[in-house]
């Protein structure tokens, strides 16, 4: 235990002193008629009253021990380590397509928004952020545990809307700009989640397995996920094997929210212990005040010393 106004200790010597000069004093004395008549001595009696003598001190001393701010070591707790997860979304235009599987007819861009709120809800506590792109890339949202950001961001980021660079499909150079959004972070794992449904020219001529060593050498690891009818292209398969990630296909809204959910559960939370804080232990000296504050009130009401 330690104090945070340990020099307040020092007047902890006027209680000693006042209860060592009170547990000694005899008091005056009054003689009376009786002194020298037989009677039985008291067993009890002198030790009850020199307890209830001795309470103010006991009280000044605990009131000092509390002004001194007693503090202890917290037990070490466990706090969740940080993911840095960057969502990487095609706003092509071919992303506005009907899933032709869908039972609601929502087109692929609304589908994956609506697995991204599901992931994004699952997944709260870790960092997340949304990257865009087309031929060109856009950092819609940063690296937040807000997560609300991202899925706000659903009615202003339809394909139709969009403006004409961000037509195209360029996956080779969204996923450099992901990758130097991610080395950034100073702390935790990083994980990239490509979703798409296009063939990109970028990632053609050895260009996927380049673009997959230089994430994986920054330990960053990639989900490729192919909204689409189609298989995925070859070369999603190349630049995320070396990351240590997948490929996967969904076309629909519960394949694509399964394949969230087997990230999820591939990537788990994951703890260390937090460091040990110093914090207030006032409880047993409150207590023990409270108890000689009411001890002092009973013995106030006849358990005192009288001269008669």
């Amino acid at each position: 235990m330690t104090f945070s106004n340990p020099w307040l200790l020092l007047l902890v010597a006027v209680p000693l002193a006042l209860g060592f000069w009170e547990f000694r004093r005899r008091g005056s004395t009054v003689r009376l008629p009786l002194d020298y008549a037989i009677t039985k001595p008291a067993k009890f009696l002198p030790g009850f009253l020199r307890t209830a003598s001795l309470l103010p001190s006991v009280l000044l001393l605990v009131f000092i021990l509390l002004m001194a701010g007693p503090r202890k070591i917290a037990p070490p707790a466990q706090e969740r380590e940080l993911t840095n997860i960057e969502l990487c979304l095609d706003v092509s235009g071919s992303m506005s397509s009907i899933m032709a599987t869908s039972p609601d007819g929502a087109s692929r861009y609304k589908t994956a928004m609506a697995a991204i709120d599901h992931f994004t809800r699952k997944r709260e506590g870790d960092a997340m952020g949304l990257t865009i792109f087309g031929v060109e890339v856009v950092r819609w949202c940063p690296l937040t545990r807000d997560t609300s950001a991202i899925r706000n961001a659903t009615p202003f980021l339809d394909p139709e809307t969009l403006p004409p660079a961000l037509g195209g499909t360029r996956i080779g150079h969204a996923l450099r700009f992901c990758r130097d959004v991610l080395t950034q972070q100073p702390e935790g794992d990083r994980l990239i989640i490509l979703l798409t449904d296009g063939f990109s020219g970028d990632l053609s001529g050895g260009a996927a397995m380049q673009i997959g060593n230089e994430l994986a050498s920054d330990g960053i690891v990639i989900y490729a996920v192919n909204i689409s009818d189609q298989a995925p292209h070859p070369e999603l398969t190349t630049v995320v094997s070396p990351t240590g990630g997948e490929v996967f296909g969904a076309n629909n809204l519960g394949s694509l929210t399964a394949v969230f959910d087997h990230i999820d559960k591939m990537h788990k939370f994951k703890t260390k212990p937090s460091q040990r804080k110093s914090i207030d232990f006032l409880w047993p000296f409150c207590a023990l005040g409270l108890s000689g504050l009411v001890l002092q009130s009973l013995a106030s009401l006849g358990l005192r010393y009288t001269p008669w």
